[in-house]
């Protein structure tokens, strides 16, 4: 694991979410995010039922986000989860990199079906990026998704990011796409 910092929130709101750190009752919201099939299209396929809830019993919910920079997106008025938010490090033994050293900040998000065309995963991730700013020295944050994945890559362009590279990783090609962290200081 890293030894550079990251983002140590362990709470951002916004106007309509909250990126927080998974409770055991997020245990149904984190199976329908790993086993529906439309929302893993890009990101491995669907896990069948049983395995998610066999992981999520042997490593409890809780468990989920305990790494710096890992959050659940929830609706702040019913806390419910609608998604997953990760700002952390991409490792070095990964391809995708701007810098020599490697271990750039990476976004990641993926949202429960429901709650695709919201702007939900535009806010989570602006929210983030904008604590990463007030938080961290400027530096190269990343956003890689498959190049298929046309809707995330315009979120992607849509929140300032720009595509440098592509690459072969599980059997697709994926985009490499790099922000300067700074732009999103308010």
């Amino acid at each position: 694991m890293s030894q550079l910092r990251t983002l140590s929130a362990t709470e951002i709101p916004s106007e309509r979410l909250l990126l927080r750190k998974a409770h055991d009752a997020d245990r149904e919201g984190f199976i329908e995010l790993f086993t529906d099939p439309e929302v893993q299209a890009y990101i491995g396929g669907p896990q069948p039922r049983s395995d998610v809830e066999q992981r999520f019993d042997a490593a409890g919910t809780a468990n989920a986000t305990t790494r710096p920079g890992n959050y659940v997106i929830a609706d702040n008025t019913t806390n419910r989860l609608i998604g997953l938010l990760m700002l952390a490090r991409r490792s070095n033994d990964r391809p995708g990199h701007v810098t020599e050293d490697g271990e750039e900040l990476e976004l990641g998000y993926v949202l429960r079906r429901s709650a695709w065309g919201a702007g939900f995963a535009f806010e989570a991730a602006t929210v983030a990026l904008r604590a990463a700013a007030d938080e961290l020295p400027d530096q190269p944050v990343l956003a890689v998704t498959q190049t298929a994945n046309k809707r995330s890559l315009k979120l992607a362009a849509r929140l300032g990011f720009r595509p440098i590279s592509t690459f072969e990783e599980f059997d697709a090609e994926q985009t490499l796409c790099m922000a300067p962290l700074s732009m999103f200081r308010i």
